[in-house]
């Protein structure tokens, strides 16, 4: 009996050792020697300062700028605070900000169909990307912000659409700081 209690407890201290720190560090060094941008986070640096991600929505304010989903997540788009409400379809106080969101976005594009992802969050909180279609009901407004024709704006937006993942997983998407760099690009 005493040989198996040996044995489970070097067993159990090797798959610890081999699972829990070699498999993980080995992992770690492959991607960072193969794919040392997106390893690091895939940061986005302009001027010499780290600007955001591409892989975390954040907010933008401006008129000038697309925005990104709404987000729960803390106090909104605090990657320390991850993850949705939790509000169910029938909580009142989640009802009650979706159809003020639709209501100010119809006001801002009358007669247009308000896309589902600009008034609901994603799971994280932090979804990067927008559907295009989102990308083009906002395209009037930062348009008119930048002096821009909305011709001009919805190409840029048709540029940074990305397909599905290898042609057959996810839909069309935007990313939203991509498309605001593309923007401040173009605008000066």
């Amino acid at each position: 009996m005493h040989s198996i209690w040996k044995t489970s407890i070097r067993f159990t201290i090797l798959t610890t050792v081999l699972l829990g720190v070699v498999y993980p560090l080995l992992m770690t060094a492959i991607a960072g020697a193969l794919l040392p941008h997106k390893a690091g986070g895939s940061l986005i640096v302009k001027d010499g300062q780290v600007i955001g991600s591409e892989l975390l929505a954040q907010s933008f304010s401006s008129d000038r700028y697309f925005a990104p989903r709404p987000s729960a997540a803390g106090n909104g788009y605090d990657a320390t605070a991850s993850g949705g409400s939790n509000l169910a379809q029938s909580n009142l106080k989640l009802v009650q900000r979706v159809q003020g969101d639709i209501d100010k976005l119809r006001a801002e594009n009358p007669g247009k169909p308000v896309p589902i992802d600009m008034v609901t969050t994603s799971g994280s909180g932090l979804d990067p990307d927008i559907t295009p279609d989102n990308a083009y009901f906002q395209a009037p407004r930062v348009s008119k912000a930048r002096g821009l024709s909305e011709a001009t704006v919805r190409a840029l937006i048709h540029d940074q659409t990305l397909g599905r993942q290898w042609g057959v997983l996810g839909e069309a998407r935007v990313n939203v700081m991509s498309l605001n760099l593309s923007l401040d690009k173009l605008s000066k």
